[in-house]
């Protein structure tokens, strides 16, 4: 991403990105919001190749988009959820500093940390995946705040989808059905067989009881591996993530991004659609 510092100075034709009431003393007080919003538009503008939008928020506070959720302009909402809105729950995310969990799987001799889920890797050494799994397994784990803000969306007709990187399945405990979700990253909350041939679909109690008597999943029909319906690197995103964008976001009329640092593509580029 671009620094901050570069894309406030003059641009080629001598104009700043900052507004211009940004630099008059005796307006600051009352232009201080809508320069915070401007300078944030034309900051996305230029990171993310978006093209200038209307001004739909009143004021860049909580209480703004609050304003603007309640108000008849806002029907359709879409939010994008990462790691961080289920940390409080006691669930690690992925990349924080001596917190993270590619900071703390040295006890699995892995050649590298990014290796536990990487699909060749697991194939050959399904141990390690399936000793993390049991640490981090849903049902240990109970939705936090924002999981339970975004079921309320849902319950007041406002929620077009919930797109999630989790794997945790808390959206789900929190109450949103299938035609709220899209889990880009998959879920626990289904497996199957990985022969070609199988594909045999097993539920989570199924998987649960496997991973918590220290069992390698293997298929009962072909003895097969059975994995756990999670995006592995290496394998495709589902379809649905792909088939739901094109309909879903030029319905938006309110993004919220929480707990994600979008650092991971194809996830990412969804904020320019």
């Amino acid at each position: 991403m671009s620094d901050p510092q570069e894309i406030i100075k003059p641009d080629e034709e001598g104009e700043s990105l900052v507004p211009e009431d940004q630099s008059d003393d005796s307006d600051k007080g009352e232009a201080a919001g809508d320069t915070e919003m401007d300078f944030l538009r034309n900051l996305f503008s230029r990171t993310l190749g978006l093209g200038p939008g209307e001004k739909v928020l009143d004021e860049l506070t909580l209480e703004g988009v609050a304003r603007y959720i309640q108000s008849d302009m806002c029907k359709n909402i879409i939010c994008m959820v990462g790691a961080g809105i289920s940390t409080s729950a006691g669930i690690p995310d992925f990349r924080s500093p001596g917190t993270g969990l590619y900071a703390n799987l040295q006890k699995y001799n892995l050649p590298y940390p990014e290796a536990i889920f990487q699909i060749d890797y697991f194939k050959r050494h399904p141990e390690p995946f399936f000793a993390l799994a049991k640490e981090l397994y849903p049902g240990q784990f109970k939705p936090t705040v924002c999981h339970y803000f975004i079921r309320m969306l849902r319950d007041k007709g406002l929620l077009r989808r919930c797109y999630s990187q989790n794997i945790d399945t808390l959206e789900r405990v929190a109450g949103l059905g299938d035609g709220d979700l899209v889990e880009a990253h998959g879920t626990f909350y289904t497996s199957h067989c990985l022969s070609f041939l199988c594909r045999q679909e097993y539920s989570l109690d199924w998987m649960k009881e496997k991973i918590f008597s220290d069992d390698i999943p293997k298929c009962d029909k072909c003895s097969g591996l059975v994995k756990p319906d999670i995006v592995f690197f290496g394998e495709n995103l589902p379809g649905r993530f792909f088939t739901s964008m094109t309909t879903d976001f030029p319905q938006c009329d309110l993004l919220i991004i929480m707990g994600t640092s979008l650092q991971v593509q194809p996830f990412a580029s969804l904020v320019g659609r």
